[in-house]
């Protein structure tokens, strides 16, 4: 089969990239004919010398080189969870990608800039109990951008979620 194109998948912060949900992602972004890659930002997330959430910084350029790399190779989307969501959003304002997926993506985060992202088809999955992120602050920063809005009944890691986030991933995948 052909690779219809490359998915990189963020995980959260102080997850990995064998998490549950980057994990069932990327089976069904395999199963759609994208490859797939996760990268590991654990030594990133450990820097606590750099903020409360590691070093961000470090974690935003890796993966902006990371997707400019295989964008040269052809299309790219990129999915996140939590700050691999908000990474992966103010990534797409950088470097080419052709969709995002979001889950649980903060909508700020202390004094970091708020989130942005590229206009390209968006799809976000977040938990109205989300206990860090309030669903009325990811309401409000989808709807002007009409982007695709599942929201469940869930908190902040969606772990009772994790085939409807394969299965939103999949349905943005498969429109593109």
């Amino acid at each position: 089969m052909t690779q219809r194109g490359h998915c990189i998948l963020s995980h959260g912060f102080e997850s990995g990239p064998d998490a549950t949900k980057v994990t069932a992602l990327a089976d069904v972004a395999e199963r759609l004919g994208f490859s797939c890659e996760r990268p590991d930002y654990t030594g990133f997330d450990a820097r606590r010398d750099v903020s409360e959430l590691g070093d961000v910084s470090a974690r935003f350029e890796h993966l902006l080189a990371l997707t400019r790399s295989a964008a040269a190779r052809g299309p790219v989307v990129l999915a996140g969870s939590s700050l691999g969501a908000y990474i992966s959003a103010r990534v797409s304002l950088q470097a080419p990608v052709v969709g995002l997926f979001l889950m649980a993506p903060p909508t700020r985060m202390g004094t970091a800039a708020p989130l942005d992202a590229a206009d390209v088809p968006v799809s976000i999955i977040h938990g109205w109990d989300d206990e860090l992120i309030p669903a009325a602050h990811v309401v409000d920063w989808a709807h002007p951008r009409r982007a695709r809005l599942l929201l469940v009944n869930d908190g902040h890691r969606l772990s009772a979620h994790v085939q409807a986030s394969a299965d939103a991933f999949g349905a943005l995948l498969s429109e593109l």
